[in-house]
């Protein structure tokens, strides 16, 4: 692993639930790299799940990662939730089957290939990077 890669993630959804889109801009040295796309009928959180699950799942290798997220949903659910609903065979504590399952597996086998720094910013904040995450999100919505 040598260069540490930069990605900026973000979901929207005109309505929860209702058209959403994902974005991600992913930085390298000089080199930038966004990708977006949008699902017709989701919400917000299956659309931050899936930004973060697209931007790793487009890294060519294992790589070192800084991935920052405005989403306290996914920060929660990396730092917190997610080693437990494994070992309770994805149930939460009050033994309910676990939201949006799917894309949390598909997160836990995209973040098995990387080391990641997981950073949490404020979204609407002018960050520039989750600004233009959260362009490509509304992309992704208006590209439906």
């Amino acid at each position: 692993m040598t260069e540490i890669i930069e990605i900026y993630t973000d979901g929207a959804c005109r309505g929860n639930p209702g058209p959403g889109g994902w974005g991600a801009l992913m930085i390298s040295g000089k080199h930038r790299k966004t990708i977006h796309g949008g699902e017709t009928n989701t919400t917000n959180n299956r659309m931050e799940l899936t930004a973060a699950i697209k931007a790793l799942n487009a890294l060519n290798g294992p790589r070192k990662v800084l991935l920052h997220t405005d989403s306290t949903y996914v920060m929660n659910g990396i730092n917190d939730w997610l080693p437990r609903w494994k070992v309770r065979g994805w149930k939460t504590a009050a033994k309910k089957p676990v939201k949006n399952q799917d894309l949390w597996q598909a997160l836990d086998e995209a973040i098995a290939l990387h080391e990641i720094e997981w950073k949490w910013v404020r979204g609407h904040s002018g960050v520039p990077g989750n600004e233009e995450a959260d362009a490509l999100a509304n992309q992704g919505i208006d590209e439906l």
